[in-house]
């Protein structure tokens, strides 16, 4: 069974799912590890707002649905993503900020990650930054 085996559509917004994230009952950020995991990149773009944002560490911001699933597509093949707890708070604009903290491991390495989320009120995501929380001395060895 993959991740994507338990993701159950209802409609075209709604879903349920057997991820858990302690703190975080968001579906749409639900929705991001799962299809990040499932590799179904399309999908996971298109739950980005049309000049949505993905920030991922050491590159310019993605912008739009065909660059962030291009890039996704190029670089996080092979990637699993293991999110463990989240915070979430409405913003003063109305949008929602979520934070989650977690690891990715890849076909090579393993490193603990924190991913931030802005969500507009109609539950697109807006901007996302994905940070490796790692010591310096563990980012120079993920270059060997």
């Amino acid at each position: 069974m993959t991740p994507a085996d338990d993701l159950v559509l209802t409609s075209e917004s709604e879903f349920t799912t057997e991820l858990t994230i302690a703190g975080i009952t968001e579906p749409v950020v639900l929705r991001y590890f799962e299809t990040m995991n499932a590799g179904d990149f399309e999908t996971t773009a298109a739950l980005f707002a049309e000049d949505g944002e993905m920030n991922p560490p050491f590159e310019s911001p993605i912008v739009g649905h065909d660059a962030i699933a291009s890039y996704l597509q190029a670089e996080a093949k092979g990637m699993t993503l293991s999110p463990r707890e989240g915070i979430s708070e409405t913003l003063e604009d109305g949008n929602t900020q979520i934070q989650v903290g977690g690891k990715v491991q890849t076909p090579v390495f393993g490193v603990n990650v924190s991913w931030i989320f802005i969500l507009n009120p109609q539950r697109q995501i807006i901007f996302t930054r994905i940070k490796l929380l790692a010591s310096p001395q563990e980012l120079l060895n993920l270059r060997r």
